[in-house]
């Protein structure tokens, strides 16, 4: 699955710097129509259709999904034996279990797991896609919707499988689900733990989660440094200007503390979710959104 370095940032938060991965990855995101048409595959089958309509305002388009079934966990099933384990350091194992395993996103480059325990209001409660196999996403004003595409059906909270995670939920052992952050959706993908996820919300709570993301390339880190500096200094010389006192120098700490946290973030911002040309284009996305409509007609 080719080779991979680990830079660690803390017990919760790696990042992998991934080398010699074939090309294409195995789960991908495919456009067509300059981007209107998109179509998430994995392993070659098809798992998301997305159509992108503006409907009169083209700074806010929605997006219409169809899912189908057939999306497969690139994590191994956790037994509560497993979850319930102290020792396991989450970001590292499913790190881990990433590397070798297929159907996932990963390509070469860096890509950073950070265990993510909180959220704000409204992400899990109100922007879960929660029905199936249809959805709509606003992405407004092309700045995105911020919210979880689950990629299997949910289950319901008082079936068995479920029933058994609420359990750990309770307990406070239940392992974190883990999230794919796209940035043309300004949101995530639920790749493993989808049982957990209706467990937490069942029991009142919100999923821990561990978040896969893209960063810059070992030669980009450091982009945009240059305007951060400009803008530093920019400041710096207004507070030059401005009679001393304790008010002038909590502003200058102020200013300093940011830049220095600002620059130090730089090399772990997310950059833009790749994606690949459709082969066969809109006529075979087209081919694609017939059949899955013959067998969801009142989707």
């Amino acid at each position: 699955m080719g080779n991979a370095r680990r830079e660690l940032l803390g017990a919760g938060r790696l990042v992998l710097d991934i080398r010699d991965r074939p090309e294409p990855p195995s789960l991908r995101f495919e456009t067509a129509d300059d981007g209107r048409m998109l179509l998430l595959r994995q392993s070659g089958r098809p798992l998301l259709l997305g159509r992108s309509f503006a409907d009169g305002a083209p700074c806010c388009p929605e997006l219409h999904l169809h899912r189908l079934d057939g999306y497969r966990s690139p994590l191994p099933p956790l037994s509560a034996v497993q979850q319930r384990s102290s020792s396991l350091n989450w970001p590292h194992q499913y790190a881990r279990w990433l590397e070798e395993a297929t159907g996932t996103p990963l390509r070469d480059g860096r890509w950073e797991l950070a265990l993510r325990t909180g959220f704000p209001p409204g992400i899990w409660e109100e922007d879960l896609v929660r029905e199936w196999p249809g959805g709509e996403l606003g992405l407004y004003c092309g700045g995105g919707w911020h919210g979880v595409v689950p990629l299997r059906s949910l289950s319901p909270p008082d079936s068995g499988r479920v029933k058994a995670q609420r359990r750990l939920v309770r307990e406070g052992t239940v392992a974190p689900v883990l999230l794919w952050w796209v940035t043309f959706l300004d949101g995530w993908l639920l790749l493993d733990g989808h049982d957990r996820t209706v467990a937490a919300l069942a029991e009142g709570r919100r999923p821990d989660c561990v978040v896969l993301t893209r960063l810059p390339a070992a030669g980009e880190q450091w982009r945009g440094a240059e305007k951060i500096e400009e803008a530093y200094e920019h400041h710096m010389k207004r507070l030059a200007a401005l009679p001393p006192g304790p008010g002038t120098e909590r502003q200058r700490d102020r200013l300093e503390r940011a830049h220095g946290d600002t620059l130090a973030e730089l090399p772990y911002a997310s950059v833009s979710t790749g994606t690949h040309p459709l082969p066969g284009g809109a006529p075979a996305w087209r081919a694609l959104a017939r059949a899955a409509m013959f067998q969801f007609p009142g989707d």
